[in-house]
């Protein structure tokens, strides 16, 4: 006996997962960005925050804890970036009967980009 009843259970779907890193991505992506931005962009090339020097800097980029962040950082925000992009498309431009296309494209551009950024954080720096 399999222990089924004559009803199918409920249909298994990937879509919690990309939720869950749609959601993770938007927060890594509201908070960590700016804040790099801030750092990067304005406070240490105004002089309001002294910068670090090359050695300490380059020391801190090449530790491997720093670069699976800066991955991680990466990845969330481009799985962030197809899942708002898939559904602007879809429901915002009514391109629905395009559903199976557009999440190709859109979740294969955030493989694709994950896979560069690994490269770059791993092998190019």
């Amino acid at each position: 006996m399999s222990g089924r009843s004559g009803r199918s259970g409920p249909k298994r779907s990937a879509e919690p997962f990309i939720w869950l890193g749609f959601s993770a991505g938007g927060v890594v992506a509201a908070l960590a960005i700016p804040a790099l931005l801030f750092l990067f962009g304005l406070a240490f090339p105004l002089g309001w925050i002294d910068p670090p020097d090359h050695a300490h800097l380059d020391a801190v980029v090449t530790h491997a804890v720093t670069r699976l962040a800066l991955l991680g950082l990466c990845v969330l925000s481009l799985i962030h970036f197809a899942h708002r992009f898939r559904f602007t498309l879809i429901d915002g431009l009514q391109l629905r009967r395009y559903d199976q296309l557009i999440a190709a494209g859109t979740y294969g551009t955030a493989l694709v980009g994950s896979v560069l950024a690994g490269y770059v954080l791993f092998f190019a720096i």
